[in-house]
């Protein structure tokens, strides 16, 4: 963990997430949305706007945003948010609020065949996901809106989950489809739910065999290709990974990351067991710095807001365990991230 700031630093870090905010201080967070194209699917964008906000957003979601509003200069920084197996780009909108706020404009890509409507090839999909966050800077690039606002030589990324499996990736760690193969070999019974996803859990009944004997001939006949994986974009200069699935990358690959990686992590999570995934990442990158842990928190903290409805063994891996006031502990983290990236995007 890195050494705490003294008070200069901090009055630094206070003046300068003041002078990264657009100049007009009543700026609403705009949100719009850059049309897919044949190798990336659509991508939110989310930025300071002159515009006046209202809620909206898709169905069942109440965003106060100024939708398709009028861009304003910022910081002139971008930041990357890789959302979890199977979901949107929605949850993340209260962080990227925070992001806004500091300055920065905001774009989350929908992962092509691995997100609430497509959820085909999700596997496959890791090894697509950071081509797909360097696909997104060049599309910010290209876009007449934003692109004079920007300067895109130095981008951040925030990923969670399998978001934060990309985070790591684009910030130099290696991995192999045989890592999953190996690590769900030693512990399956431990780390089931990382291994198999959502579709059914282990209850202690007599049909749990049955389970492991079906996942061990799956996975032993799918996930055989040792070929090590990763992605360097010298643009990402700032990574955060929240709750990252973790347990397949070469721990010697994320011991220096390439570029400042910062971790937040959920005690609670019994999806992606923090032993295996979040804490062996720690140890292993011992100058990473461990932003924030929410102990009461669970897998689906960092979704915020939180999806209306999640059931079933999704439910139980998702939903907020008793006791988690998300009111009260999740804007400091927030807050957190969005100050990582102000300390390493801004110079």
């Amino acid at each position: 963990m890195r050494k705490t700031m003294g008070w200069m630093a901090g009055a630094t870090i206070a003046a300068s997430l003041l002078l990264a905010a657009c100049g007009d201080a009543r700026a609403a967070m705009g949100m719009t949305q850059i049309a897919a194209s044949e190798e990336l699917g659509p991508v939110t964008v989310y930025y300071p706007s002159s515009s006046p906000s209202r809620p909206s957003g898709p169905t069942g979601w109440q965003l106060d945003v100024a939708e398709n509003g009028l861009p304003v200069r910022g910081n002139g920084r971008l930041v990357l948010i890789s959302h979890g197996t199977g979901a949107s780009t929605w949850p993340y909108a209260d962080q990227a609020r925070a992001l806004v706020e500091a300055g920065f404009v905001v774009a989350a890509p929908l992962h092509r065949a691995d997100n609430y409507l497509d959820r085909s090839d999700a596997p496959g999909a890791l090894s697509r996901r950071p081509a797909e966050l360097s696909r997104t800077i060049d599309a910010l690039a290209a876009d007449a809106r934003f692109a004079p606002l920007l300067t895109l030589d130095r981008v951040g990324v925030f990923g969670m989950s399998a978001g934060g499996h990309t985070a790591l990736t684009v910030a130099g760690g290696r991995w192999s489809t045989a890592n999953f193969r190996r690590h769900c070999d030693e512990n399956l019974v431990a780390d089931f739910q990382f291994c198999t996803g959502t579709i059914t859990t282990l209850s202690g009944g007599w049909f749990d065999s049955v389970k492991l004997w079906l996942a061990r001939t799956i996975i032993g006949l799918r996930f055989t290709d040792e070929t090590m994986r990763g992605h360097e974009d010298p643009r990402i200069a700032a990574v955060v990974a929240a709750v990252p699935a973790a347990a397949i990358h070469d721990a010697t690959s994320l011991a220096t990351p390439r570029v400042p990686l910062g971790l937040v992590t959920a005690a609670q999570d019994r999806w992606l067991l923090p032993r295996f995934h979040s804490d062996r990442v720690l140890k292993a990158c011992t100058g990473c710095e461990h932003i924030a842990d929410l102990p009461t928190g669970g897998h689906g903290a960092y979704l915020s807001p939180l999806p209306p409805v999640f059931d079933g063994v999704l439910g139980e891996m998702m939903n907020d365990p008793p006791g988690f006031d998300r009111a009260r502990e999740l804007p400091p983290v927030h807050a957190k991230v969005a100050d990582f990236f102000v300390r390493h995007l801004l110079r």
